[in-house]
């Protein structure tokens, strides 16, 4: 099949549709790779990168898989499936990450001779961002939602700091990778399903991932049957969801 050349942003994003049942049609997994790999370009909460993909070709993993998505016609018809999942629970592996990265920008020299914007950086990783994800049992979580919010009287303050606040950073981060992916696979006319219905205890033992990661979605991915796009597009009118200030 020929892919080439990829469509415009804003072709690839009216192209895009939920697609519900696909063609016995096999896809490049270089080309969906790619696309992987781009989704890793998305935007994410401080450069933690909080996510994963498992990019699965398997005819027997992708057969469990649509049984654990209840066998719906998305997975039962993909060729390939991408499960992107939030990975907090690697959050002091990211900022280890992200600090080595910035001592290898700015060069092998003593902490003294770092600029101002050099040390805010790295104390931005080595103190801000570990304030925000520690926690115990959710109870320094608590501790500093309450904190935040007196400081909040006074003078603006992020106040999303409890565990499940972290959580939703994670997941959050997650789906706009998700997008960045079904928008590349669109633009070179692969399709995509993104999925919420599906038994994630029996999706995490089949990619064997632990029980502290979660699935934020699967994407059955494959080429759109005629049939595979159950009616036109509805979306409310504009007017109801733009607000200009």
């Amino acid at each position: 099949m020929d892919v080439t050349p990829e469509k415009s942003v804003s072709a690839a994003i009216h192209y895009r549709r939920s697609v519900r049942v696909f063609k016995k049609e096999p896809l490049d997994d270089e080309k969906v790779k790619e696309c992987i790999h781009l989704a890793s370009l998305a935007p994410t909460s401080s450069n933690m990168q909080l996510w994963e993909f498992y990019h699965v070709t398997s005819t027997d993993v992708l057969s469990q898989l649509s049984e654990a998505s209840f066998s719906q016609s998305a997975a039962k018809t993909a060729q390939q499936m991408v499960v992107v999942v939030a990975r907090k629970d690697l959050w002091k592996k990211r900022v280890q990450s992200n600090i080595d990265f910035l001592k290898s920008q700015y060069g092998d020299k003593p902490h003294s001779e770092y600029s101002k914007r050099e040390k805010f950086a790295l104390n931005y990783y080595q103190k801000i961002v570990p304030t925000l994800y520690f926690d115990f049992i959710g109870i320094l979580g608590a501790l500093k939602y309450i904190t935040f919010q007196a400081i909040g009287i006074f003078k603006p303050i992020y106040r999303e700091a409890r565990r499940s606040d972290m959580r939703i950073v994670a997941q959050k981060s997650a789906a706009l990778a998700a997008q960045n992916f079904m928008i590349s696979m669109a633009a070179i006319n692969y399709d995509t399903c993104p999925m919420e219905g599906f038994d994630s205890l029996r999706v995490k033992k089949i990619i064997g991932i632990p029980n502290s990661a979660e699935i934020n979605m699967i994407i059955a991915c494959g080429v759109r049957e005629e049939t595979g796009i159950y009616g036109e597009r509805f979306r409310v009118p504009l007017e109801e969801v733009y607000f200009k200030l």
